[in-house]
This record gives C-alpha cells, sequence and structure tokens, in this order.
C-alpha cells in the first residue's frame, strides 16, 4: 500500500518539504485558516495551518524552549507575561516552569487552534488551563494597545509573516509592545530564517531599532522549520538579553545557560547582517 504524502506549500521557501501521511486524524476550517493534523512514521502528530507545518510532536520542543526560556532566564524575575499566537500551548506550557510568572495572557487570534491542540496535542497544550493564565481569543496587537507599562516579557509566537500575522510586526506594533513593558521588561519574535528570509530577518530588525534602546538576534536549528536556521528577535528597554539573571533551574531537552551564550548571533556577523553585508 503506497502511503499518501503531504506536500508543504511554505509561501517564503525555495524548497518543499514532503511528509508521509499515515493517517489524517483532522481537517476543517476556522474563521481564520485551514486547520490539519495527521500522523507521520517518524515526527508523530503534526499540526498544518494553512498548508505549512506549525509543530510536530518529535522536535516542538526545540522552538518552543528557545522562543521562551532565553529571556526568562535574562530577565530576573518575569511575574506578567503575554504570550501572543501560539495557539497549540507550546509557549505557554515553557513560560509556566518559572515559579516566578504570576500571570499569563494567552492571546490567540483562532480559538480553533487552542481547541484543536487540546484535542490531538495533550502534551504540548498540557499547561493552558492553568490557574495563571487569562485567554484572550483576540488581535494581538489591539491586546497590546491595553496593557501600557504592565508586562515583564512578551512572547509572539505568530504564524509566518503574511496574512492576519502581519498586524505582528509593523513599527506600530512594536511601539505598543515597548508601551507595554515595565522598564526592564524585554520582547521577542520569531523572525524566520537567516538562511532563506535574510532580507525579512533585516527589516525586522531594523524596524525594532527604531523602537527599542536594545535589540538583539538569537538563532535555533529546527529540523522541520523551512531554511532550519532559524532566528528570533529581541527588543529590550534596558536590559541585555545575552546575558542570564535567573539561574537555570527548569526542566529543558535542549535549553541550558551554555546554550544561551551561544546561540545569540555571533557580534561580527550580527553586525555584517545590519550593514547588509552578508554575502549569501
Amino acid at each position: 500500500m503506497t502511503m499518501i504524502k503531504f506536500f508543504e506549500k511554505d509561501p517564503y521557501a525555495p524548497i518543499q518539504y514532503v511528509y508521509d501521511v499515515e493517517k489524517v486524524l483532522y481537517k476543517g476550517k476556522s474563521k481564520f485558516q485551514e486547520i490539519m493534523v495527521f500522523e507521520n512514521p517518524y515526527f508523530g502528530r503534526i499540526l498544518v495551518l494553512d498548508n505549512v507545518v506549525q509543530l510536530t510532536e518529535r522536535d516542538e520542543f526545540i522552538y518552543h524552549e528557545m522562543l521562551t526560556h532565553v529571556l526568562m532566564h535574562a530577565h530576573p524575575e518575569a511575574k506578567t507575561v503575554a504570550v501572543i499566537g501560539g495557539g497549540d500551548g507550546g509557549a505557554v506550557r515553557e513560560v509556566l516552569k518559572h515559579d516566578s510568572v504570576q500571570k499569563l495572557y494567552f492571546v490567540e487570534i483562532d480559538e480553533e487552534v487552542i481547541n484543536i491542540s487540546k484535542r490531538f496535542f495533550p502534551t504540548v497544550s498540557s499547561a493552558i488551563d492553568d490557574p495563571r493564565v487569562e485567554i484572550r481569543c483576540m488581535d494581538g496587537a489591539e491586546f497590546i494597545k491595553e496593557m501600557e507599562n504592565t508586562l515583564d516579557v512578551i512572547i509572539v509566537d505568530s504564524t509566518d509573516i503574511i496574512g492576519f500575522a502581519k498586524s505582528l510586526f509593523t513599527v506600530e506594533f512594536f511601539k505598543s509592545v515597548r508601551d507595554a513593558l515595565k522598564e526592564s521588561g524585554m520582547f521577542v519574535t520569531l523572525s524566520e530564517s537567516l538562511i532563506f528570509h535574510k532580507n525579512l530577518v533585516y527589516e525586522v530588525q531594523n524596524s525594532m531599532k527604531l523602537i527599542f534602546p536594545i535589540v538583539d538576534l538569537y538563532t535555533a536549528s529546527i529540523a522541520t522549520y523551512a531554511g532550519n536556521w532559524w532566528s528570533f528577535s529581541v527588543g529590550s528597554k534596558s536590559l541585555d538579553p545575552r546575558e542570564i539573571r535567573k539561574s537555570v533551574k527548569v526542566s529543558t531537552k535542549l535549553y541550558t545557560e551554555d546554550l544561551h551564550k551561544a546561540c545569540f548571533l555571533p557580534r561580527d556577523i550580527y553586525k555584517k547582517l545590519l550593514n547588509k553585508e552578508l554575502d549569501w
């Protein structure tokens, strides 16, 4: 019997990933996007939004740990955190490993993604019902405007920078983020691949530099995201995100203190990126 194949349609990638499909567990459409969950012999269950793979059971921990723990350890004591997007709940799970967190705003525009994750990805969505979590099903850009000087850390876990996710990458949004953060506050957003989307990484960095006194970039290798060498853009009001201010006590599979120091783009390469001198 030939196995069905899923051909990913990533709007930015010059290559195409193909996955064997053992079984389609769910296929539907929300108000915002097409949602599918299928089973793969190597990666386990896979979540697909608008034909782009968002996570696989096998490697989701890499993305979620790197998206959250870098800033959660660079901040001395993050008590109030907002996760914008990330309807699967992976970022929420990682943030809540920190005992310092008293309140987590989980802002996801598409409630259906939360429901699907609870149903099919219980290990990813495991912390969504924690009493510290307040779920707000709305546009993250609108939510941030309400939060003046109240948040320690803001984490944006959106889909690719197209469609309704675009509102989370404007200069106006970055301004709202800055205003929503306390004086020691920090913000991180995914910013695509340093290999395939170098110009996009540059644009996000450049926009953030107009708003934040400290801007930086760190990376992680993620097998299932096109371009693999994935980047995370950081904006900070006063603290250097390269520095660890809180000893690592949380249980992680990948993130460590050494990795924290090593994951930031070396300063000479970072300088080349900002000067548009990266020759690839």
